[in-house]
């Protein structure tokens, strides 16, 4: 049985603990609603741009000189993933959910007798995956040092990416990221990047129906297809990365938060016990003296 020294010790080592999960899920309570904020601003305009690109592309993706962001190699043998997860833990299955979402993927590309690789954007992902895929690594990038995200880290791993695909690094590239869905739920996702989506077919020109009903648009682009699209890919490219970026650090916050006040619960439940046991063992060592009292009084 443990002293009274002993469990004084470990609920006061108990109390400094839960003193910082209090704090750390006060810390990420207020990241996180920028961190949202801006993940959930994100989303139209990456979503619009990427259907407009979608529909632009249709035009384009059969001509010989498509841009490669849009078609990529035109082969299907080499695929680059490019993992984002946190540089930090303490998120619970935060970083663990996306590694495992990450290993399934390249098992079944490999299956398929695919060649992957990896990029890894976060601390904790390349850590997760280098345990078994470390042969597959062609690069790491950390956000360490940095408070927020910001465009420009996103338009460098953009940058990266396209010049891995001018160097045929690659053939097809796919984005693996936790999509904040709310404070307690953030789900693993794969999201194409080369070669872009597109239509399969162009939408007829005159009197057909758009997607509520009515008449579908008809566009006139000035310039070209081509030279719209030579502009628009590498942003577009960088969107979706920030874009990725942005749900993922909303998810990392939200997860921290959750993860800080759960060991915060838990920290105040073990008090607790810590405290009737130090009780119930101070009563009994107080009734053990009494007892050695009254019997040494009656042998006198």
């Amino acid at each position: 049985m443990p002293s009274l020294k002993d469990l004084r010790s470990r609920i006061n080592s108990v109390k400094s603990t839960r003193k910082i999960t209090q704090a750390m899920k006060m810390v990420a309570a207020a990241k996180l609603r920028r961190a949202q904020a801006q993940a959930e601003a994100a989303r139209p305009y990456a979503e619009r741009m990427q259907r407009m690109l979608a529909s632009l592309g249709a035009a384009v993706a059969s001509s010989p000189s498509a841009p490669r962001l849009l078609v990529g190699t035109r082969r299907d043998r080499v695929h680059l993933l490019v993992v984002v997860t946190a540089d930090r833990g303490l998120a619970g299955p935060f970083n663990s959910n996306v590694g495992r979402f990450a290993r399934a993927r390249i098992r079944a590309l490999e299956a398929e007798g695919k060649q992957v690789k990896l990029l890894t954007v976060g601390r904790k992902g390349a850590t997760y995956l280098k345990r078994e895929f470390a042969n597959r690594f062609v690069g790491e990038i950390t956000m360490l040092g940095k408070k927020t995200v910001a465009f420009s880290d996103a338009e460098e791993i953009a940058g990266r990416i396209a010049a891995m695909l001018e160097e045929e690094a690659f053939d097809a590239c796919s984005l693996i990221y936790n999509r904040f869905r709310s404070v307690v739920s953030q789900v693993p996702t794969e999201q194409r990047l080369i070669p872009a989506a597109v239509e399969e077919e162009q939408a007829p020109r005159t009197g057909a129906p758009g997607a509520d009903g009515g008449p579908q648009a008809l566009y006139e682009y000035e310039p070209t297809e081509a030279e719209i699209l030579n502009q628009l890919l590498p942003r577009n490219l960088a969107v979706q990365v920030y874009r990725a970026l942005l749900e993922s650090a909303a998810g990392f916050y939200g997860s921290q938060m959750t993860a800080m006040d759960n060991a915060t619960r838990n920290a105040g439940e073990m008090i607790d016990r810590l405290t009737l046991n130090y009780n119930r063992t101070r009563q009994a060592n107080i009734t053990k003296e009494l007892i050695e009292i009254i019997s040494g009084a009656e042998a006198v």
